[in-house]
């Protein structure tokens, strides 16, 4: 055995701290983002707010797909290309219907916690019955910083005498739900919810190997070794060492923690509006206050002038900037890809209500549009556009589906909306039982169980028949 150096040249694909940035702002809030944005302004020398912004005319059609990164993401083009903050621009102008004007501060938001953020991708995930009530179970037992503490012998007499399943049926579940977003989440321990982490990173990121390794091997006392103690335990070179524990730095120890409660007085700001336009139903980006984002100029004409260290941190400086102005025009993008698939999918919904809802998941939409379903799922995150029919989140634009006797489906949203109807209908002395409103959808042609019709009634808040009976 002989030890040699050799050298190969290949392509890789790594989490580089752009895409970082990109999967960070993509899933941010629109108030989130603005903030985000205020802090950097503020931060970088090298930013700032410009007086008027080009104006863009609404997109009609998608933006071209861009590449992606490890998992799916749209990934950032070369320096040099093309100048950015030349040629960046905030979206589309409002849109508004034919009929005149909206108010951005109509509605007040809804609370989305952790729980309702897992919920939405469980009911749009291709699950049984059986695990889809194992999967409820677990994401009922994670707790709000996404970490899973209940032993499965508790998750088991939760779920019995209705259902019997062992561990095994509930450990096959709960990997589906720790791949979900955030990635992470799920996890029973600390070691467990960063290998989440780093398995979703491409296999060629420099440093994911060995900060397996570190987390496998030496999690416990990792806080406790300096530099050089920690590349003699993993038999590395301090550098190696210091890019894997720098890797590890940049993951998220508490995943759950990013999706919590809103204030209930928290007005929401739209990202999209979706508007009829002679006929036509158009897609367009809200433009709001980074719009009027832009390069400090006087500063980075100073560069050229500067001493080699000043000019050594405004280079830095700017191409921090030039990385934040890409991204928010990637952010913008993809939420226009998403957006007008959604419009093309669901554009009965538009037309006709809820009732008209037909079934979409993630995975249809991230296959139309090319990008992964994790990248949609961040993209609907928090995200709200404004319609006709008022402020709605666009997740409400997603629904699972029922079977009917045609052989096609049925959306969750219309059959909640179809129970409503009969309810409203029905005689008052007399309220139709869950087995009977069963019985009126199956000869509707919707084929679903008393169960189903008992969550679906009670997710409308509508009481049970024994206490809707009124004597006239």
């Amino acid at each position: 055995m002989k030890q040699r150096l050799q050298t190969s040249l290949g392509q890789q694909l790594v989490l580089t701290p752009q895409l970082k940035q990109a999967l960070h702002l993509l899933q941010l809030s629109s108030l989130e983002l603005e903030a985000e944005i205020t802090e950097a302004v503020e931060t970088n020398p090298l930013l700032e707010w410009i007086e008027e912004a080009p104006a863009a005319a609404a997109p009609e059609a998608p933006a071209p797909a861009a590449a992606e990164g490890p998992d799916g993401e749209g990934a950032t083009g070369a320096d040099g290309e093309w100048d950015i903050a030349e040629s960046w621009q905030s979206g589309a102008r409002i849109a508004t219907d034919d009929d005149g004007d909206w108010d951005p501060t109509e509605r007040v938001s809804g609370a989305e916690s952790l729980r309702d953020h897992l919920s939405w991708q469980l009911n749009l995930s291709p699950l049984s019955p059986r695990d889809r009530v194992i999967g409820e179970a677990l994401i009922d037992a994670i707790e709000d910083d996404g970490y899973l503490r209940v032993p499965f012998d508790e998750i088991v007499e939760t779920l019995a005498p209705d259902l019997a399943c062992t561990h095994e049926e509930i450990l096959a579940v709960l990997h589906r739900i720790q791949h979900m977003d955030p990635v992470g989440v799920g996890a029973r321990d600390l070691r467990e919810c960063l290998l989440l982490q780093l398995e979703v990173m491409d296999p060629e990121t420099p440093g994911r190997a060995l900060a397996e390794s570190m987390v496998v091997e030496l999690i416990e006392s990792l806080p406790r070794l300096g530099g050089e103690r920690l590349a003699e335990a993993l038999g590395c070179s301090r550098g190696d060492a210091d890019q894997a524990l720098a890797l590890l730095r940049s993951l998220d120890p508490h995943p759950g923690s990013r999706i919590g409660e809103m204030p209930h007085d928290t007005y929401v700001t739209p990202d999209c509006v979706i508007a009829r336009h002679e006929g036509v139903w158009k897609v367009s980006l809200v433009e709001g206050p980074l719009s009027r984002l832009g390069i400090q100029r006087g500063y980075e004409a100073m560069i050229q002038h500067a001493s080699p260290a000043d000019a050594g941190y405004l280079r830095g400086r700017l191409q921090e900037a030039r990385w934040l102005l890409r991204n928010l025009q990637q952010r913008g993008e993809t939420l226009l890809k998403v957006a007008n698939c959604l419009v093309r999918q669901q554009s009965g919904f538009l037309e006709f209500g809820p009732q008209a809802l037909r079934p979409l998941t993630l995975r249809e939409v991230a296959a139309e549009i090319g990008m992964h379903e994790s990248t949609v799922s961040r993209a609907v995150s928090r995200k709200y556009v404004h319609t006709p029919r008022g402020t709605l989140p666009l997740r409400d634009f997603f629904a699972s589906g029922v079977s009917t006797d045609t052989g096609g489906q049925a959306s969750s949203t219309a059959i909640q909306q179809m129970i409503l109807r009969l309810v409203e209908a029905e005689n008052p002395g007399k309220p139709l039982s869950d087995a009977r409103l069963a019985e009126a959808l199956k000869a509707a042609g919707v084929m679903v169980a008393r169960r189903t019709v008992t969550k679906y009634r009670e997710a409308l808040n509508i009481p049970s028949s024994h206490e809707r009976v009124r004597l006239g």
